[in-house]
């Protein structure tokens, strides 16, 4: 809807791992929005729904994402894309399930 109405916008990325605690070396890769706002430049929303310990907001210029960085391995990613990751494309492509993607989720090695 943004491109539909000239908004610059693209896509972004955290780095997360899977388990709440941080034990362990499964990661994903969550997905953001990004949107050029006139006068704050670009900025990062999550629009996945909120629960118990989950709190997005849009609330500029101050980012309010729904997973802030916490533990070793995590990484919020600045670079801004126009299209999805090919990593995300082909996890969806190839994993037709939910519990095949879940067991399978995309991910990118930190260098």
């Amino acid at each position: 809807m943004l491109r539909a109405n000239n908004i610059p916008c693209g896509l972004s990325y955290q780095r997360l791992t899977i388990s709440d605690d941080g034990s362990g070396d499964k990661f994903s890769l969550h997905g953001l929005n990004s949107v050029y706002l006139k006068d704050i430049g670009w900025y990062r929303m999550d629009a996945r729904g909120n629960k118990d310990g989950v709190n997005a907001e849009f609330k500029p210029p101050y980012e309010k994402l729904a997973f802030p960085i916490r533990f070793n391995g995590e990484k919020d990613f600045t670079k801004i894309y126009s299209e999805p990751l090919d990593v995300i494309v082909n996890a969806l492509t190839k994993y037709k399930t939910y519990e095949s993607m879940s067991n399978n989720l995309p991910d990118i090695l930190l260098n």
